[in-house]
């Protein structure tokens, strides 16, 4: 073989292993993994699993490691499963393990980077389940900028009781039906164990495929990967796909910052919008761009929201499950959709090598005759549901997701509360009544600390009919499945002294999704007499991860990264 023809060493960063005399010991520790002389003439490749029993969104990435391990092979790379963590948000939901929801993003995020740096790894196939994983592999990517390809684990079946179907936010849902009488303790228990059938993440417009979607839509993962699901046989090709694709990306030399460009991100705004997905997806999204330092703001959502109609019946404010969206085409048919519309950019890059137009050119179209995407001249609203707000009582932003509602606005007294479970404790005992605002604060970034989601009391209010009729305000978060009339990640946060933390107990509050304003309504003056007098409360840790989340995070409106100057 000529010079000219030779292909191109892979070894990028493990040739430093690889070769010389002076690495015998570095070899002999990946000799009694396994490795044989061949396998040192091949690019290290890491397969970043989070598998773990304690959540069924990751119960089954041991599996899907082990295809994506034959795929590096067949590939023609030397593959290594390494572990990084997961937590469930469906189990810690209303708990103080909430607070380590968020955190656990950036673990992940670390961790891989951990791994693949001090392994001088040549890239990397992260699989993800529950819905902080996704966001954490993509960071370390961005970070890393090393060939890389990013698998979903992929959506949970449908749960049925009866002729009705289920998922995790039926069981929480179930709890506020039970509380106001309108469901026995036997229907609340066949709730409980019918919910939740089997592997994969939770089955709606939930946040978990929300990023999957994202990520797909930027061209980080592999076409239709996102929509399948967990316990599909398609998972595996999956898997298998992203092993021996990763290595050609090494041969091309393309890399995340490659791929994950501005007019991408818009791509995954875009899709995001037009699915109706979850607020957090504005948190990952910016915390994603900030790891390979692309501005990204809440100025690029609102622009794209504007020219992206809603046009996906999913849960938790639609009828249909992830997994009915997967039989009618997945998300790639969405995607052709709108790119023939002229919504998306085809001309990006995506990891196969290929731009998304070019992708979609060979992805199935939508179903005919399906039901659940809406054409666009029916769309279910004409703008992306997923509003900015601003005011006096959120200077650099809140954010409400306004579908399946037939309220925009409401002005009421506030009640407010310090910690989720003081207003949990009201909701339960009848204190909150309709036309209340509810402000929940100190539950941000620094002040939760982890900005814990609020799925449990909004699934409470809803099931006691509360949910279009009480306004709930918080610095903290929601999850993909809360809807009803509330707004989230209020900054600047209660903790470093945001006007959240200045409301009074009977103040007058408005929530306005039309002009996009979150009013308090009291003179500027008092306002500032009240910010005069504001004392910040020690944080509520001291030591420990916790302590250190909230000593280094950024503001929400900034991602809630813990990297930033």
């Amino acid at each position: 073989m000529s010079e000219n023809n030779k292909e191109r060493d892979l070894r990028i960063r493990s040739i430093a292993i690889s070769e010389g005399e002076n690495r015998t010991p570095n070899r002999a520790m990946l000799r009694a993994v396994g490795f044989k002389d061949e396998d040192f003439k091949k690019p290290m490749i890491g397969i970043a699993s989070t598998w773990s029993e304690v959540t069924p969104c990751n119960m089954h990435i041991d599996q899907l490691a082990i295809r994506a391990k034959a795929g590096v092979s067949a590939g023609g790379g030397a593959p290594l499963i390494f572990n990084t963590i997961t937590v469930s948000d469906g189990i810690s939901m209303g708990t103080e393990g909430m607070n380590y929801s968020l955190v656990s993003r950036e673990v992940i995020a670390d961790s891989i980077e951990t791994v693949v740096g001090a392994e001088m790894l040549d890239g990397v196939v992260a699989i993800g389940g529950c819905d902080k994983n996704m966001p954490g592999c993509m960071i370390a990517m961005g970070r890393m900028n090393l060939p890389a390809v990013f698998v979903y684990g992929g959506t949970i079946r449908a749960g049925h009781h009866g002729d009705k179907k289920l998922d995790i936010v039926s069981g929480f849902e179930g709890v506020g039906q039970y509380n106001a009488g309108k469901i026995s303790k036997d229907d609340l228990y066949n709730i409980e164990c019918n919910a939740c059938p089997g592997a994969g993440s939770c089955g709606g417009m939930y946040t978990a495929n929300t990023m999957a979607a994202a990520i797909e839509a930027m061209g980080m993962s592999l076409p239709g990967s996102s929509s399948n699901p967990a316990t599909d046989p398609n998972k595996n090709d999956d898997c298998h796909l992203a092993g021996q694709t990763v290595v050609d990306l090494l041969r091309k030399d393309i890399r995340p910052r490659d791929i994950m460009t501005k007019e991408a991100f818009e791509n995954a705004i875009t899709v995001v919008m037009a699915l109706g997905g979850s607020t957090n997806a504005f948190l990952h999204l910016i915390a994603i761009a900030h790891s390979i330092d692309l501005p990204l703001d809440y100025a690029d959502f609102e622009r794209i929201r504007l020219k992206t109609p809603h046009i996906a019946d999913l849960r938790p404010s639609g009828k249909y499950v992830w997994e009915d969206l997967h039989k009618v085409g997945g998300v790639t048919a969405v995607m052709k959709v709108l790119l023939a519309e002229g919504l998306l950019h085809g001309d990006c890059l995506t990891v196969t090598g290929k731009t998304v137009a070019e992708n979609l050119a060979e992805a199935t179209p939508l179903t005919p005759g399906q039901v659940i995407i809406r054409s666009f001249d029916n769309p279910i609203r004409p703008t992306g549901p997923l509003v900015v707000l601003s005011g006096n009582l959120a200077p650099e932003g809140a954010l409400a997701k306004m579908c399946g509602l037939k309220v925009s606005t409401i002005t009421g007294p506030a009640r407010p509360y310090d910690s989720e479970e003081e207003a949990t404790e009201a909701v339960l005992k009848d204190e909150i009544k309709a036309g209340d605002v509810v402000i929940i604060r100190y539950e941000g970034p620094k002040g939760g600390p982890g900005m814990p989601e609020m799925l449990s009391i909004t699934a409470i209010l809803v099931g006691k009919g509360l949910g279009e009729t009480v306004g709930l305000i918080t610095d903290g978060r929601f999850s993909g499945g809360t809807h009803g009339f509330v707004v989230g990640h209020v900054a600047p946060e209660a903790q470093v002294g945001g006007p959240i933390a200045l409301v009074q107990t009977g103040d007058q509050v408005t929530i306005d999704s039309i002009n996009q304003k979150l009013t308090l309504h009291i003179s500027d003056e008092e306002m500032a007499a009240r910010r005069a007098a504001f004392v910040a409360p020690e944080l509520k840790h001291k030591k420990g991860v916790l302590y250190k989340f909230a000593k280094l995070v950024s503001s929400a409106a900034k991602g809630a990264v813990t990297d930033w100057e």
